[in-house]
């Protein structure tokens, strides 16, 4: 009995350690990581400006849906905001900037690829006339290839991403836009050698689409990349796509690190 307790202390010990390496290192890894992807690019690093009144927008798949409730829609409200590093984003925003009244929605479904939001984009993006918008969408447009539910490639992708961006443009010409790397990290249940090299296509074409349309780009596969120099992938992602408790935080502390001080 006493060797068993010993051991689940050094269990939990063990445990709080590699948490709180991971959370005092979250400012570091984001900083690393954006260092990299800037390095790798000619575009110049961008930041948000965050006017009063700023409506932001947060679109995508399930990694942004993150179960929030539906049949709420009134902006900041917690069931909303889902559970996921939108409403941590958002925590931190409306906490940093009290001042600003900010305006926050969460905006992502569940499965999604571009031409879903696409189909979905006037009331859940232009009737709300975001000043922000942020989206992280491609991880779905490859995955349901494996399995043969759907057929788009990367160059579909490419098109209806750059064919949403501009009929946003069209409509909201002044809008800051955040465009989110596409990621997965290898070797975690849903994630294995036979996601690459394609899937770094998605990951290319995002960045591109990025600078394209003078967007902030957060590049979350090197983030996560860098993370797991601290912990392994499967304490940052519990399938390889979707982020855990940690992974939100990590991911929520890299979409805040964008806004200018």
């Amino acid at each position: 009995m006493e060797q068993q307790q010993h051991s689940n202390r050094r269990s939990f010990i063990r445990n709080v350690s590699l948490g709180s390496l991971a959370a005092l290192s979250l400012p570091q890894i984001v900083s690393a990581a954006v260092k990299t992807s800037e390095s790798e690019s000619p575009a110049r690093a961008k930041k948000l400006t965050l006017k009063k009144d700023a409506v932001i927008v947060f679109q995508g798949d399930s990694i942004t849906d993150a179960g929030r409730k539906r049949d709420k829609m009134d902006p900041n409200d917690q069931g909303a905001l889902g559970n996921g590093y939108a409403y941590l984003a958002a925590a931190s925003l409306l906490t940093a900037y009290p001042e600003k009244n900010l305006k926050i929605y969460n905006k992502g479904v569940s499965g999604n690829k571009v031409y879903q939001l696409a189909e979905r984009w006037d009331a859940d993006c232009l009737q709300l006339k975001p000043d922000v918008l942020s989206i992280l969408i491609g991880v779905n447009d490859y995955w349901h290839t494996l399995n043969g539910s759907y057929k788009g490639t990367v160059k579909t992708y490419r098109e209806d991403l750059i064919k949403l961006l501009d009929r946003t443009k069209q409509a909201l010409p002044e809008v800051q836009l955040i465009i989110g790397e596409p990621f997965a990290v290898n070797g975690v249940k849903a994630v294995d050698d036979k996601w690459f090299p394609t899937f770094n296509e998605y990951r290319v074409a995002a960045k591109e689409i990025a600078t394209q349309f003078d967007a902030v780009f957060i590049p979350y596969q090197a983030i996560y990349d860098k993370a797991q120099q601290h912990a392994p992938g499967a304490y940052w992602t519990g399938d390889g796509v979707h982020p855990a408790i940690p992974g939100a935080g990590l991911m929520a502390t890299s979409w805040v690190e964008m806004v200018k001080k």
